[in-house]
């Protein structure tokens, strides 16, 4: 296509010049020649002089990109939810909300009942104590929120409720161990405070190399008060397996269940992802 411009300007040129034809013929001629010895070399498996072979180029309309990962798409949503989520309530979501309340319940209650309190307490020096009990939860709370905001707006629905259970356990806690309201309400002020400072650097610490997480552990789980490297070390490893193995679970059985198994605190080999069960649930979701 880019030829026949280029074709029909020299032969409009030509028949414009005196004897414009006559030479048209002569070029035809020694185009005709030209024709005649480049098929004879092809014949005889020769090759021309003036040609030099080259690769075959792959073209393609497709915009490169430095890396291609799949995304999780964005759910569409219209106007209307748009409008009542901004107004601060909930719009129509893939499961039934009560579902994803009773699955929120759930993983907290395993962030609370399939975790070693004691093994923590005992490695890494903290005392046994409500605070002591409340950031090591936190750390698996935190863990279970990284999890399921990556499931759309049914993730992020139960996350709410995560923290809301969270909340009304330490409540209830409190009141057993018989702290009265007006220390009960400091109480609950100041971890809350810790709660979101901490989740601030641990999603910081997640997101960067070991020296940031080991600082964020350091900050909030060990309360600055930290002598011995061994023990940021094991929880740092801690935290990366628990984040991998976290990760490998299936997104609509934690929506539908809430059932996470936390690796142990200290194994042999952290590098190994455990082979994940998969949970079974019935038709309710239950």
């Amino acid at each position: 296509m880019y030829r026949r411009p280029l074709q029909s300007a020299f032969r409009a040129a030509i028949s414009a010049c005196p004897g414009g034809r006559a030479a048209l013929g002569k070029v035809t001629e020694q185009d005709a020649c030209l024709t005649k010895a480049l098929v004879a070399c092809r014949v005889t498996g020769a090759e021309t002089p003036t040609r030099t072979q080259s690769r075959a180029l792959h073209s393609t309309r497709e915009l490169c990109t430095v890396k291609q990962t799949p995304q999780a798409s964005e759910e569409e949503v219209g106007a209307f939810t748009k409008l009542i989520e901004a107004m601060g309530f909930t719009g129509p979501l893939k499961y039934n909300k009560w579902k994803i309340k009773i699955a929120a319940l759930r993983m907290y209650t395993c962030c609370v009942e399939r975790v070693n309190y004691d093994e923590f307490f005992e490695k890494c020096s903290l005392p046994d104590t409500l605070n002591s009990w409340f950031l090591v939860a936190q750390l698996h709370v935190w863990m279970c929120l990284v999890r399921m905001r990556q499931e759309g707006r049914e993730g992020k629905y139960m996350c709410r409720y995560i923290v809301h259970s969270m909340w009304e356990d330490v409540e209830q806690r409190s009141k057993i161990m018989g702290i009265d309201a007006i220390h009960r309400k400091e109480s609950m002020r100041a971890m809350t405070e810790t709660f979101y400072a901490a989740i601030f650097g641990y999603d910081e610490g997640i997101l960067s190399d070991d020296c940031v997480l080991a600082a964020a552990l350091w900050r909030n789980l060990f309360n600055r008060q930290c002598e011995d490297p061994r023990q940021l070390e094991l929880m740092v490893e801690y935290v990366r397996k628990q984040m991998q193995f976290v990760d490998a679970l299936d997104g609509e059985d934690l929506l539908l269940t809430g059932e996470v198994n936390w690796r142990p605190l200290v194994e042999e080999n952290a590098q190994s992802i455990l082979k994940v069960a998969t949970p079974t649930y019935n038709d309710a979701g239950l």
